[in-house]
């Protein structure tokens, strides 16, 4: 196995972490995000479809959802930046006795609200909502969504019938929103004690009903905590915005080359900016005409502009999947997104200028970015040094 490098975060640093077919890596670079180091392979030869990082309540935990062709699906986490890591004996996140599902992949790991500390959440498939309220130690299946009556009539996308989105209201803690493909969007007003799909005006071009209740294929949901009744929506064919919760939705395709893609982003500070990155079709996933563009609305979609200097517009025949994009909170905001080829690409301006930040990787599955800040920033070598003295137990 190749021998991991190590990357140190101080106060104030981006941490970007790249999760591949191939394993995990970690990108550290000042505010300038100029000049990055890099920390990896982490788990070599397993493929990484999620990853995330918790500052709260002075943690600096890394989460990762590990894919090994022996062990299957798992979740594992670091306290000091990689150098350790804990991986379960069993798998901490498991479907009820007697189901016949068992769990495949995880596809989102999303720490709670800032009031809520302890809770994590992670979306898996067989699509299913887990929630820990106990920082990692326990896990809880959200069994309304589980025993939905539309839940036998969900079928798989390309990637498998995933829950890979989900999306929290910062006001409303009883309110969150999850996307599945090929479900559609659901939403609960009750903290999980039942859903209802919101899917009004997302078309299914691939059903014979262009506008089921339910099925459709939904790739990206984003929405921008000061305006949490507003939601975007990057659809299998179609980008969409809801102004009310996600009781409805209209189509904001004016500029896009193509409605069809993965990858959607929110501005950090502008509730109006979103990010997006066309495909060309489902049946050619590469970018149009060979230009790889990041496309931004500055008017809630009323507009979209290409964003390209830097990017390479000739023969770049990429493919960006729904989670390998991501932006930072700094001001101005750094942009990030990965590719199916293995290069990843930053803006630190907001997408005025890109410049690739890492290339020969193998193919991205996701990418994400953090700000360190405060005691997280600094590992504490005595709890390092322990962890790493400790034997590594085998799983059963």
């Amino acid at each position: 196995m190749p021998q991991a490098r190590h990357v140190t975060a101080r106060d104030g640093d981006v941490l970007l972490m790249i999760g591949t077919m191939k394993g995990a890596f970690l990108l550290r670079s000042d505010r300038g995000r100029k000049r990055w180091d890099i920390g990896g392979p982490y788990f070599p030869g397993q493929s990484i479809y999620a990853l995330a990082y918790d500052g709260r309540a002075d943690r600096r935990r890394l989460w990762a959802g590990t894919q090994s062709e022996h062990w299957g699906a798992s979740l594992s986490s670091s306290d000091d930046f990689g150098r350790t890591w804990k991986e379960p004996d069993s798998v901490p996140i498991r479907f009820p006795d007697g189901s016949n599902d068992s769990l495949k992949r995880i596809w989102q790991i999303l720490p709670g609200r800032e009031t809520e500390p302890d809770t994590i959440y992670c979306g898996v498939e067989p699509a299913a909502l887990f929630r820990s309220v106990d920082s990692g130690k326990s896990w809880q299946l959200a069994r309304a969504l589980y025993d939905h009556p539309h839940r036998k009539l969900w079928q798989p996308g390309g990637g498998g019938l995933c829950l890979h989105t989900i999306v929290l209201d910062p006001e409303n803690l009883k309110r969150m929103w999850i996307a599945i493909s090929t479900g559609g969007v659901y939403r609960t007003d009750d903290d999980g004690a039942s859903w209802r799909p919101r899917n009004v005006g997302v078309s299914a071009e691939f059903l014979p009903d262009k506008y089921p209740e339910f099925g459709q294929c939904v790739h990206k949901v984003v929405s921008h905590p000061t305006k949490p009744d507003r939601l975007f929506l990057q659809n299998h064919w179609g980008l969409f915005r809801s102004d009310d919760g996600a009781d409805s939705w209209k189509a904001i395709e004016k500029g896009v080359p193509t409605t069809f893609g993965f990858a959607m982003a929110m501005h950090p500070h502008d509730p109006s900016t979103v990010y997006n990155l066309p495909i060309e079709a489902d049946m050619f996933r590469a970018t149009p005409e060979g230009k790889l563009r990041v496309y931004r609305t500055t008017n809630s979609g009323g507009s979209w502009q290409p964003l390209t200097s830097g990017l390479p517009q000739k023969n770049a025949y990429e493919c960006v999947l729904r989670d390998s994009m991501a932006v930072d909170r700094l001001k101005p905001a750094g942009v990030y997104f990965g590719t199916r080829s293995g290069k990843v690409f930053g803006s630190s301006n907001e997408g005025r200028r890109w410049s690739m930040v890492i290339d020969g990787l193998p193919p991205v599955t996701c990418v994400k970015v953090a700000q360190i800040s405060g005691a997280a920033a600094k590992p504490k070598r005595k709890a390092a040094k322990k962890a790493a003295r400790r034997p590594v137990r085998k799983r059963r």
